[in-house]
């Protein structure tokens, strides 16, 4: 009894953790808490079958109680076989006829809202984006705008925004829990999908498709802004000058030598096809070093110098030359200045 007591306590404290658990997590990073049509839609569908679920779990457990209880051998009782109901039409038919009308209370919304999502008729009246997935990064080119932009893809809020992905490499999942449900990035094909923000806010993204060792570290954000912003975040990144002088004698110094070790052979400030590496235009706004750091100079440091550590099988890493941590601190003091905008993510729902 003290064994089985002690398996008993286990469970039900293992149990409360549970239930406690599952209320941790960031708000922008919840598909239960819906910020966009899409995630909204999802939801909907997921109350469905929970409460679907819910009913048939209560009927069953009902009866399971209701036949233990009444049909339980007795003291004193005869040993007899209950009577046997094989074959019996009646009962084929509930058993078969009711999940087939449970199925069909689901499938009817899940089939619509499928086809509502990957509705693409005002894709051309509307704003479109060129994702790329790479390992660990994402890439987002703003058709027609002549505006790239790497990590954080920055949307207007009440607009439909078409994504037009691909990978460079293996397939990847592009998924922000609190905005839309997920899609698959294949270098095969491009799969399209819109997304639209309901208020301002840093929506988080991840990865949803286990595409390497830094699978878990694929991170990225989704910045929504007021229409009225975006559009002075857009015409501010348009006038952007790849070719323009740091301020700062140490920050300039840093310039010359991020292009003197060619790292611009990867990484492009302004509008460019280059993406080996991620786009860093508007690197200073970022909230985040590498998708998964605090955004400060000694983490941006630490990257520059062994990114293998931080996000393991990233391709910047072992193909630059070894730099030393002055040099290192001059780059990063360059790439902190590249702020083209007044508009950033940390502004966003302010």
């Amino acid at each position: 009894m003290k064994g089985w007591m002690g398996k008993f306590r286990a469970l039900t404290l293992f149990s409360i953790l549970a239930l406690i658990l599952s209320g941790c997590g960031k708000e922008n990073l919840s598909a239960l808490i819906p910020k966009g049509y899409g995630a909204e839609k999802s939801l909907d569908l997921i109350i469905l079958t929970a409460v679907i679920m819910l009913f048939v779990l209560v009927i069953v457990m009902l009866i399971y109680v209701t036949v233990l209880i009444r049909f339980r051998k007795k003291k004193g009782d005869k040993d007899f076989i209950p009577k046997q109901v094989e074959g019996n039409k009646t009962l084929e038919i509930i058993w078969t006829v009711i999940p087939i009308i449970l199925l069909v209370i689901i499938a009817v919304p899940t089939v619509s809202a499928t086809f509502d999502l990957a509705d693409e008729s005002a894709a051309s009246e509307s704003l479109n984006v060129e994702v790329t997935g790479n390992q660990y990064w994402w890439h987002f080119n703003y058709e027609g705008k002549e505006i790239q932009t790497s990590q954080d893809l920055y949307i207007p809020t009440g607009e439909k925004v078409y994504l037009n992905m691909k990978s460079s490499d293996v397939i990847h999942s592009f998924w922000v829990p609190a905005i839309s449900g997920k899609m698959d990035v294949n270098p095969a094909n491009e799969n399209t999908m819109f997304i639209e923000a309901y208020e301002e806010g840093v929506y988080y993204g991840k990865c949803a498709e286990l595409c390497g060792p830094s699978h878990a570290l694929m991170d990225f954000k989704i910045i929504a802004v007021s229409p009225e912003e975006f559009d002075k975040w857009v015409e501010d990144m348009q006038n952007v000058d790849p070719k323009a002088v740091a301020e700062g004698e140490t920050a300039k110094q840093g310039q010359e030598l991020f292009q003197k070790n060619n790292c611009m052979g990867c990484h492009a400030i302004g509008s460019s096809p280059v993406q080996v590496g991620p786009n860093l235009t508007n690197f200073g706004d970022r909230t985040r070093v590498a998708g998964v750091m605090e955004h400060n100079k000694e983490n941006l440091i630490s990257w520059i110098m062994d990114p293998n550590s931080i996000k393991p099988g990233n391709k910047m890493a072992g193909k630059y030359p070894e730099l030393s941590k002055e040099e290192a601190s001059k780059i990063a003091d360059y790439l902190l200045q590249l702020k083209p905008s007044s508009i950033t993510a940390e502004d966003a729902g302010k």
